[in-house]
């Protein structure tokens, strides 16, 4: 509807134009003011509609507690506030100190997913206890993907406030939590399918079991690592650790029971295939005795036995699946 304005006042001051952050009263002629609704006036395509937004973000110093991932927060955004929940990630460690460009997102670069907004008070007491010489590392910049319970109208990289509105407000606490900038919104309803696979935010993973006993001079058998029930098929191919410090590849499963073969590349060491062979040994020993022998040979055995260490990243929004590793 186009309608012409008789007159504008600002605070009963007649004026001939209003500007941004005005309060003006406007008279329009021949209108019906029930056809209005509140809403906002803008310039087109300065506002977007969101659903999600990714947000670059720095905790509020006076607020007490962490900032956990999965958490609800009051977020206020534009001319509103709603419920959102958060997601928080960082720089791959490796580039903690790297310098961050101010008010832009770079979908090309791996993030590491993080439980917590990491800040000097975000690590448990005994981890303080052990590292109070130490001093924490804490990338340059974090981040933190906003899901809100219904969508927001707002201006591409306004200000973003994150609070907790139902602390008790006689309570002598902070309830604003963390500040930052909204970097990219999603405006597509369906964005955990179009929109989020493209954000390349992963987690570390690390699965350990022990060598059973040696086949070859270069494979061994190893067990603990999985379930019974868990396709070994995916994870052939995957590299290892031994902790005698030989790697090794994934070769396939051994038996039904989920213990698996394992392919050491360059050998066992002299070492470690002597240390396997004596405990095989034990084991054989004890399995002709009765079971207290038994017992007392697996404690005997349990002292030192050879662990093998499985690395992968998996990133939280890939629809497939995948194991990655460096």
């Amino acid at each position: 509807v186009t309608k012409k304005v008789k007159s504008m006042q600002m605070f009963h001051t007649p004026v001939t134009y209003a500007m941004q952050g005005d309060r003006v009263g406007i008279c329009v002629t021949q209108f019906d003011p029930k056809l209005l609704e509140r809403g906002l006036i803008c310039t087109p395509e300065s506002l977007h509609t969101i659903h999600a937004a990714i947000i670059s973000l720095k905790k509020i110093q006076y607020f007490r507690g962490a900032l956990q991932t999965k958490a609800k927060f009051h977020i206020t955004v534009g001319h509103e506030t709603v419920m959102g929940r958060v997601m928080f990630f960082s720089p791959a460690p490796a580039n903690f100190n790297e310098e961050i460009q101010e008010n832009v997102f770079d979908f090309e670069k791996d993030y590491l997913y993080q439980e917590e907004y990491l800040s000097k008070d975000s690590n448990s007491s005994e981890d303080n206890k052990e590292n109070e010489q130490a001093e924490v590392q804490l990338p340059r910049q974090q981040w933190a993907l906003l899901e809100f319970e219904k969508p927001v109208t707002c201006p591409k990289l306004c200000l973003v406030i994150g609070s907790k509105l139902d602390t008790d407000i006689h309570a002598n606490t902070c309830r604003l939590a963390f500040h930052g900038v909204l970097l990219q919104g999603m405006e597509d309803k369906n964005y955990t399918e179009t929109f989020l696979p493209k954000l390349k935010v992963y987690k570390l993973k690390h699965k350990e079991g022990q060598v059973e006993r040696v086949m070859d001079d270069y494979s061994v058998i190893g067990r603990s690592l999985f379930k019974k029930e868990t396709n070994i098929q995916i994870f052939v191919g995957l590299k290892v650790k031994l902790s005698t410090g030989e790697d090794g590849i994934i070769d396939g499963g051994f038996g039904q029971s989920g213990k698996f073969k394992i392919r050491i590349p360059d050998g066992l060491k002299p070492d470690t295939k002597m240390l396997l062979t004596v405990a095989s040994k034990k084991k054989t020993k004890a399995g002709k005795g009765d079971a207290t022998k038994e017992d007392e040979s697996s404690k005997n055995d349990s002292a030192q036995p050879v662990t093998i260490s499985l690395l992968f990243k998996r990133y939280v929004f890939d629809t497939q699946k995948k194991m990655i590793q460096s």
